[in-house]
């Protein structure tokens, strides 16, 4: 085997070759640092003299099926410059490590598109193996992503286990990349995002978010330039949790055929009237429940109109429309409908945003996706550090979300 074998099949350059063993069923190579490639890992000097060795093996890239492993007489030196005795560097892997540099870009590569379980067993070593060297790939990349040319973001938080336990997640929706991790939900979560935020000096200009109250102060209070939005999917959203609150009441107070009636139409009634299958008869269901009952229909029609507020043409228009909806939700008399106007109505200019800045937390939402699917698919992650550093590469990620 020829010493330039060595540098360009398994990137160990500055050795010589000494021999070849077959054991095991792998193959491995004894190699010897070459004399004058000695240095201080200390002080990096040259003036470096001997004092023993201590042999180890490295795992690298396989040939084939075979396992390849590397064998080293790693070389003491004392050194003039500082007086100490230390071994000598090993430039093909870092350092407490029992596996090479390729070794590490080659598992990296295959994790890309295999699990760490699958990887593990290809290249024949345990599974903490292969998600050591994932993870401090993801701790050099993303542990600190860059804050400073933030202009749009979004801020949500997803449930990731039983007992209400949450992470908030904050996303640059100009790149669709998570920048953010924290650890529970509310204001609280974001105190180290806000602090990055200023020491960035980034000039955010939007936030989309929902309408919650600790979301609003804590944006108002770091972010007071920037302009609130509040997301349509969550606007409607509430509406739906309201409308659905009124067809329990209904229910409650129908009579046995009322109650009949009523049976299984809440799913009906959050369906936006497109998407209703008219082959299972729901459109006939849905009209007869909205006939019998006047105050779900109302709740209904209104419910319908809303979602048009986002489809105005300018902001004029979106202005009135959303008086106009607001004066007839209050003039319907349905306590639940009074009360989603009036809180709509403190909320408007966040509403009206919207044609200022036209983004939502969509693609947030798209993200939590990915991360319950990461989750599922990973059975749970024991490693929380870990678990966020997935979740800020979780852009980079494949269909499979392996990588």
């Amino acid at each position: 085997m020829s010493t330039s074998l060595l540098y360009h099949a398994l990137g160990i350059r500055g050795y010589d070759y000494v021999k070849t063993a077959y054991r095991d069923g792998g193959v491995t190579f004894t190699v010897r640092q070459r004399r004058h490639t000695y240095r201080c890992p200390v002080c990096n000097s040259r003036e470096v003299h001997p004092r023993g060795h201590q042999e180890r093996t490295f795992k690298t890239v396989p040939f084939g099926h075979k396992s390849v492993n590397v064998t080293l007489a790693i070389p003491r030196v004392h050194c003039s410059c500082c007086d100490l005795i230390r071994q000598v560097p090993v430039s093909f892997a870092e350092s407490r490590r029992s596996y090479t540099r390729a070794f590490e870009r080659y598992a990296l590569d295959l994790s890309r598109r295999m699990t760490i379980q699958d990887v593990a067993q290809h290249l024949g070593v345990s599974w903490d193996v292969i998600k050591d060297i994932q993870k401090r790939d993801l701790q050099w990349r993303f542990r600190k992503p860059r804050l400073s040319k933030l202009k749009r973001i979004a801020i949500d938080e997803i449930a990731v286990a039983k007992g209400h336990r949450y992470l908030t997640v904050v996303l640059n929706l100009d790149t669709g990349a998570v920048v953010f991790v924290g650890e529970g939900k509310g204001a609280d979560a974001l105190d180290p995002f806000w602090k990055r935020l200023r020491a960035s000096k980034a000039k955010v200009e939007a936030v989309a978010t929902d309408m919650s109250a600790a979301y609003i102060g804590a944006v108002t209070r770091c972010l007071p330039d920037a302009t609130l939005v509040f997301d349509r999917f969550h606007v409607m959203k509430l509406v739906n949790d309201k409308l659905t609150s009124l067809r329990r009441q209904l229910h409650a107070r129908a009579t046995a055929e009322g109650k009949k009636v009523l049976k299984g139409v809440r799913w009906l009634l959050l369906k936006r009237p497109e998407n209703l299958n008219a082959r299972r008869g729901e459109r006939q269901r849905l009209r007869e429940a909205l006939r019998l009952n006047e105050p779900l229909a109302v709740a209904y029609y209104l419910k319908e109109d809303l979602s048009q507020f986002w489809e105005q043409e300018d902001e004029d228009q979106a202005q009135a429309f959303l008086l106009d909806w607001l004066a007839r939700a209050e003039a319907s008399g349905i306590s639940v409908l009074v009360g989603l106007a009036q809180t709509l109505r403190e909320h408007a200019l966040g509403l009206m945003a919207y044609y200022d800045y036209p983004i939502s937390t969509g693609p947030l939402e798209g993200t939590n996706n990915k991360i319950k699917t990461m989750k599922r698919q990973a059975y749970g992650y024991r490693d929380k550090e870990f678990f966020k550093l997935k979740i800020l590469a979780a852009h980079e990620t494949k269909y499979a979300l392996v990588g």
